[in-house]
């Protein structure tokens, strides 16, 4: 049997190294044979999975964490004689290559390199699961935003404003047929329409690859891509597959994408809603997860109504859903205390205007649930649904943005990036928690408070810390997004505010963020 290898001598550190050889295409090969690697080198020695790509191409990924030389063995049954083995540089990163994002300081996130990294992430479920030029036109839009993590779906998802069919289909075989799909009878079809013909063990190859340039386009812009990995909003059966079959989807996912440094698992949009799924189905795929994702990447699972049970070893970080108004407050340093991990609000309602509550919020709201998720130590997540005679919204297929919270956004994570620490916790000023405010999480005491007012509108506020130090005072517009500074001040002291709402005060020792630069 002849090889191809199609791989380069060297490459960055957290980049992906890519081998391909030709290999056995008799019979089932996503089944009947593997592949697998060996990777050494001076600090990491790492096995993993490779995948069959079609055409008689089997493919190994793998990302390396250090610099220097490595070595690779490639072996396995899908092709006859020796093992294939050779050695390549890793070389430092490039600009803007910081390494995958890890738990940091317990509630907050970092890249490797020690970046830290504030999540300001949206919902896009199927964007790239949607015309070509629709999905660039939604590649230029994150590139001028302050989205830093965008959740999407691997399968394609059927729901109200989602009734075309998709880009492409992860299975060989053919759909229902969608012609007879309408707004109002959409609902009938929901888990498997007849006339779906798949074969759940033979994968389409060019789904997956067509998932992986959009990975990696994301991966210039800088932005985490969070994969959901299963949804019950299905009209192909994807969500009614046997145990064996889902197993196998899962390594093949993760054989084909965890090589990629910005990757986050989701296992499941609003997990709850799929009582076909029992909690050992849950637990296993998170087995696998941890088996076969020898990356570590950052691991967690969305709800409905029913919470997961975040204290869960393998879950990295609480991905949650609330609709009401206030969970952005009290339920975030609750959820903090209760689960000792991050909190991830990726879902708090969505701008809009569509008739379902869960996405008619305005602009305003919307931004303020973001910064009183954010001072509180949380982080808020996006979505936008405006009515379109196109239907074409955001929230499932991206497009342009029409909403007027995503520049906000920019404002808030330039005031997170200022933060002289690894982010925010909840601070209480008084017993009675009267007012809104957070401090720098850090075991040191820092001198440093955001307080955010929200709808409240006071004309004035009075603060006092100490009779040492000498403290700056800025008055921050959150939604016309300017800073003004009020002064320094010593002691017990006033600031005037204009008297309007979704306005902030940020209050640090004179100094400090000068010693902090970002």
């Amino acid at each position: 049997m002849s090889t191809c290898i199609a791989v380069t001598d060297s490459v960055e550190r957290w980049g992906v190294f890519e081998i391909a050889l030709e290999g056995k295409t008799a019979g089932n090969p996503f089944t009947d044979y593997e592949i697998k690697g060996v990777f050494q080198g001076d600090c990491e020695h790492k096995c993993v999975d490779g995948f069959y790509d079609g055409e008689g191409v089997y493919r190994v990924r793998f990302m390396p964490s250090f610099t220097g030389e490595y070595t690779y063995k490639i072996y396995g049954s899908f092709r006859d004689g020796d093992a294939v083995e050779g050695r390549f540089m890793v070389t430092p990163a490039g600009e803007g290559n910081h390494g995958p994002v890890r738990v940091s300081h317990v509630f907050h996130f970092a890249y490797e390199d020690g970046t830290p990294y504030y999540s300001i992430g949206t919902t896009c479920y199927v964007w790239a699961l949607q015309r070509e030029e629709l999905q660039e036109q939604t590649l230029a839009t994150l590139k001028d935003s302050a989205f830093n993590k965008i959740r999407f779906c691997i399968f394609p998802k059927h729901y109200d404003y989602n009734l075309r069919e998709p880009y492409s289909y992860p299975y060989e075989g053919t759909p229902c047929d969608s012609s007879v799909l309408t707004p109002e009878n959409f609902h009938d079809y929901n888990g498997c329409a007849p006339g779906n013909d798949w074969d759940y063990r033979r994968f389409n190859p060019k789904h997956f690859a067509h998932l992986e340039r959009r990975i990696k386009d994301l991966m210039e812009l800088g932005i985490e891509a969070d994969l959901i990995v299963m949804h019950p909003y299905d009209r192909w059966g994807f969500s009614l597959m046997s145990k064996e079959e889902d197993d196998l989807y899962w390594k093949y996912v993760i054989a084909r994408f965890a090589a990629y440094r910005n990757v986050w698992w989701s296992l499941a949009n609003e997990y709850d809603l799929m009582p076909q799924k029992s909690l050992a189905d849950w637990e296993r795929y998170a087995a696998i997860i941890c088996e076969k994702d020898v990356y570590g990447h950052l691991r967690s699972i969305h709800n409905c109504k029913q919470m997961y049970d975040y204290t869960r070893p393998w879950i990295t970080h609480c991905s949650v859903q609330r609709i009401d108004p206030y969970l952005s407050g009290e339920r975030v340093q609750e959820w903090r205390e209760r689960y000792q991990k991050p909190v991830v609000l990726d879902e708090i309602v969505y701008e809009g205007n569509i008739q379902h509550n869960w996405g008619n919020i305005s602009g305003e709201e919307m931004t303020r649930r973001f910064w009183e998720g954010a001072v509180r130590g949380g982080y808020p997540g996006h979505g936008e649904t405006y009515l379109a005679e196109d239907h074409i919204l955001w929230w499932s297929h991206g497009g342009v943005l029409k909403g007027t919270s995503p520049e906000r956004f920019k404002f808030l994570l330039q005031i997170l990036q200022e933060t002289p620490g690894p982010g925010l916790k909840p601070y209480v000023p008084n017993p009675f928690g009267e007012d809104l405010a957070g401090t720098v999480d850090s075991l040191i005491p820092v001198p440093y408070y955001l307080y955010y007012y929200g709808y409240r509108r006071p004309g004035f506020k009075e603060y006092y810390f100490d009779d040492e130090k000498e403290y700056v005072a800025e008055v921050l517009d959150t939604w016309n997004m300017t800073v003004t500074k009020s002064g320094a001040f010593r002691g017990k002291f006033k600031v005037e505010l204009p008297g309007r709402e979704y306005i902030a005060v940020r209050i640090y020792e004179k100094g400090l963020l000068a010693e902090y630069p970002q």
